[in-house]
């Protein structure tokens, strides 16, 4: 049912395109009842991303169960399983690629996504390194980075139309975080003092993004504000330069 529900809505998207469709248009086309569609999904930007909550657990279990030895292997081989979800169903993860592309709503939902992945990574790395001090700096970064990895070779696939072997550009980044991340932590570097840096406050996050001409916008975001929302404001800023 999860799946002819998947692809009744992707059908009528590809139609009619995204804002034009209703779930009462998707539950029409699967011939079921809105009482089965919010039983698999709480909105219709869910059913866009059917397949995230499974990898997520796996992900997770994977994450478990692993030798501890090298966890900067073990988190870079984690990513490799919602690359494995991506490659099983090529013509559906291009169509979610464009799709997410033309619909800056489902590009904010998508964030989220990606940010729950980091998190697992993240978590997973703290309690190798430890949860405070530079410990929980390490998690984080590295975490970012395999992301950040794992979806710049992803998207090269994606843009491709899925031609190719889509591990070959994934594992070419993450072994590049594995060369970086993986050798024994050394001491932290001193902060700038030459206004080069950039600091964060108590209580806010700090991002800043750099426009075509380099231009920085700096913004300043509440502490524990969704990662979704700070890069919206960043993009409305952007885009109003």
């Amino acid at each position: 049912m999860r799946e002819a529900l998947a692809q009744a809505a992707f059908q009528l998207f590809l139609e009619r395109g995204f804002e034009r469709t209703t779930v009462d248009d998707i539950v029409a086309r699967a011939g079921v009842g809105r009482r089965s569609f919010f039983r698999y999904f709480p909105s219709k930007e869910d059913v866009v991303f059917p397949d995230h909550e499974r990898c997520l657990a796996e992900m997770t279990e994977f994450l478990a169960a692993v030798d501890d030895s090298d966890p900067v292997g073990a988190v870079c081989d984690a990513a490799r399983i919602v690359l494995r979800m991506y490659a099983a169903n090529p013509e559906f993860s291009v169509q979610r690629y464009r799709l997410t592309r033309e619909v800056p709503g489902l590009r904010t939902y998508e964030l989220s996504v990606v940010r729950r992945y980091e998190q697992t990574l993240a978590g997973h790395l703290r309690g190798r390194f430890g949860a405070g001090g530079d410990g929980e700096l390490r998690a984080e970064v590295i975490a970012a980075s395999v992301v950040a990895a794992h979806n710049n070779g992803l998207r090269l696939w994606l843009r491709s139309g899925g031609a190719g072997d889509p591990e070959a550009a994934v594992d070419r980044a993450l072994a590049m975080v594995r060369e970086v991340w993986g050798r024994p932590a050394g001491p932290a570097p001193a902060a700038a003092s030459d206004g080069a840096g950039v600091g964060v406050g108590a209580g806010a996050g700090l991002a800043a993004g750099a426009c075509a001409d380099g231009e920085v916008i700096v913004m300043v975001a509440q502490k524990g504000a969704p990662m979704w929302r700070v890069v919206q404001q960043i993009e409305d800023a952007v885009g109003k330069n």
